[in-house]
């Protein structure tokens, strides 16, 4: 169902998912789509579970070094979280040219713990940040021009439930 917030904006990645989810709960608001801010391109796992890839010498190295290393015809983690940081600064730039009051961005769970462990004025480890599906958190920006810093104000459950 709809949300009941209706921001001036919505910001979303490339995948129909995150499409979808925006017009359910933002319906009839205009979105704008930057590929950066998508999730970590798994390269040769992408689409797989654990048990397709369990035996696979590539996934167990990748899982062994903790999965920060670059998956086979993808990205590493610091190159993805380089990525969708690099993307964010230059989203708060236009925000801020263009003086917008407010901002959702449908993502997903990779891109929000990112954003946060690199810029929530509370310094959490990337996983720390992570949420169920159809969760997030309300930020305040009032201090990125000054601190390139976002304050966490509490989160959001879209599902229904209470957060």
């Amino acid at each position: 169902h709809a949300a009941d917030v209706m921001p001036e904006h919505v910001v979303v990645t490339p995948l129909r998912r995150t499409k979808e989810t925006a017009e359910l709960l933002f319906p009839g608001i205009k979105q704008l789509e930057i590929p950066a801010l998508g999730e970590m391109n798994f390269g040769s796992f992408e689409g797989k579970n654990y048990l397709e890839m369990e035996h696979d010498p590539d996934y167990r190295a990748w899982v062994d070094g903790m999965c920060l290393g670059r998956c086979p015809g993808g990205e590493s983690k610091a190159e993805y979280v380089r990525r969708v940081t690099e993307a964010f600064v230059q989203l708060m730039k236009r925000a801020l040219e263009e003086q917008w009051k407010d901002c959702v961005i449908v993502a997903h769970g990779g891109t929000q713990m990112a954003l946060l462990e690199q810029f929530a004025v509370e310094k959490r480890d990337y996983y720390a940040w992570q949420l169920p599906c159809g969760h997030g958190y309300r930020l305040d920006a009032s201090q990125w021009q000054s601190r390139h810093c976002l304050k966490v104000l509490g989160q959001t459950d879209y599902t229904g439930g209470e957060a």
